[in-house]
């Protein structure tokens, strides 16, 4: 008895010191996950940084106002999507603290790990009715007052924004006609729309004098491009400098005269804004009527706003499986069965899925679909799954596997698909269209010419390198050639 008692707290003791050994390697390697996202985040802030810097210099530089004001909202941008970034890594850091510390729960079966799928969110149409005075409108009396309007979007730190519009008392709507696609959303997201607004005849003074402006031509012509930008990079050597923490030092925005633009409203959307068709919302103004900025806005923004969760758009399960319906209990079809959308698609064999094959049918899958697995039936020499639909089609199915293990693969399956679907909502009753026909294409406006963006940077120092910038939203075209310049001469 003594002898079988030690042998037993032996087994016991290895057991423990195994499993200790197996957290430990668990710890180390959600340690090193951790390092690599900090690291991720760090390199998006210092790629900001070095856009807003660049804005900066081009701010300071711009002989033109159109420039101006296309240099000031692209500093406004990238300032938001550095504290967004900020905000992030502060998130990661606190969570991972958390973590180390022991104070949650890894027990398994405790806390349901489970997470919804994410997906593609598009807003596009964006519309803005204005509200005029009979005077300014109809009778068209008094100065024209002319401001440059954008919209700056974000949904967690994705952040996009629409192009510039000159607004005055001949529109009666501001109109922003691209889409805008933001790829990786929670069911749980909020979409924050906000207009910012900059008066036009405000006298801003431009940071250089026609005489600097001369000389830094002149430079320019005598210097190569790649001299030029290593002034541009002593503002954005933030990459090389970190804290003791391991985020980077961000430095200070650099004072620079020029047009500022302002909050003039703003809008929060979410998951229950999302339908296939054209909405109104209610907009929440912030300026006054005595502010240079001022536009009369109506109080309202009309949009379209659709989403496509993955679990609509991609693969969520496939394998071999056999199938019989209700209706036809005898007939068993091999089939391939693919679990997409609201619907498990049944096709005659694998190869059918990559061509234009019809598929031989399919089962309906939506919030009324009922799934269960059934008890090992002898006589099928296998476990079963049953699905049941409450309305539509209301056949029933059984599937079969060629292993208990796949049964059980299939269910999980199932079950974080209706977990998607019931997350997503109206989002899963069917897919929904994106329009991309006004996506914005990098490029696509045609620079000025004469401008001092061409004395800065020529067309043939942007086409020699092979390189591209670094950056996953559009910015200004002016701007985007500059800095894609300034990246390229300085790897």
């Amino acid at each position: 008895m003594f002898c079988r008692n030690k042998t037993s707290r032996a087994t016991v003791a290895r057991g423990s010191a195994l499993e200790m050994e197996v957290k430990r390697g668990q710890f180390r390697l959600s340690v090193l996950e951790d390092s690599a996202q900090d690291c991720e985040v760090q390199k998006l802030i210092e790629s900001e940084v070095r856009i807003r810097d660049g804005a900066c210099k081009l701010l300071a530089a711009c002989s033109q106002r159109d420039q101006a004001l296309e240099a000031s909202k692209t500093l406004l941008t990238s300032n938001t999507r550095i504290l967004a970034l900020m905000s992030q890594l502060q998130r990661m850091k606190e969570a991972q603290a958390m973590q180390r510390a022991g104070r949650r729960s890894f027990d398994g079966g405790a806390i349901d790990d489970r997470l919804p799928c994410t997906a593609k969110v598009a807003i596009s149409d964006i519309r803005i009715p204005l509200m005029w005075k009979d005077s300014e409108y109809f009778k068209n009396k008094g100065e024209l007052h002319q401001c440059a309007v954008f919209c700056l979007l974000r949904a967690g730190t994705e952040i996009h924004n629409t192009d510039l519009v000159i607004v005055d008392r001949t529109l009666t709507d501001v109109c922003f006609d691209e889409t805008l696609i933001f790829s990786d959303v929670p069911p749980d997201f909020d979409l924050r729309v906000e207009l910012y607004s900059c008066c036009v005849e405000e006298d801003f003074s431009l940071g250089f004098s026609t005489r600097r402006l001369s000389r830094l031509g002149n430079s320019v012509t005598r210097a190569s491009s790649k001299k030029f930008m290593a002034t541009l990079e002593t503002a954005a050597s933030c990459g090389s400098h970190s804290n003791g923490a391991g985020s980077p030092v961000l430095p200070p925005i650099q004072s620079v005269q020029g047009p500022k633009y302002h909050l003039l409203a703003h809008t929060s959307l979410n998951l229950c804004h999302i339908q296939n068709s054209f909405r109104t919302h209610d907009l929440t103004i912030s300026g006054t009527e005595d502010t240079s900025f001022w536009l009369p806005l109506y109080g309202s923004m009309c949009c379209r706003l659709v989403a496509q969760p993955l679990c609509m758009t991609q693969d969520v399960f496939c394998g071999n499986l056999r199938v019989r319906s209700e209706a036809s209990p005898e007939e068993w079809s091999d089939v391939y069965g693919v679990l997409k959308g609201t619907e498990l698609i049944c096709y005659k064999q694998q190869s059918h899925t990559e061509s234009l094959e019809k598929p031989m049918f399919t089962i309906p899958i939506n919030k009324d679909t009922r799934v269960r697995a059934t008890e090992k039936d002898p006589s099928l020499n296998t476990q079963s799954i049953n699905i049941s639909n409450q309305s539509g089609d209301e056949s029933t199915y059984t599937i079969l596997t060629r292993t208990p293990q796949d049964s059980q693969r299939w269910m999980e399956a199932f079950w974080q698909h209706f977990y998607d679907m019931s997350e997503w909502k109206q989002c899963c009753e069917e897919l929904m269209k994106i329009d991309e026909s006004f996506l914005r294409k990098p490029g696509a406006v045609m620079l000025k010419q004469g401008s001092l963006y061409h004395e800065m940077v020529t067309p043939s120092t942007t086409q020699t390198r092979n390189h591209q910038l670094p950056l996953n939203r559009p910015v200004s075209s002016e701007i985007q050639n500059l800095l894609s310049t300034y990246f390229n001469d300085s790897y």
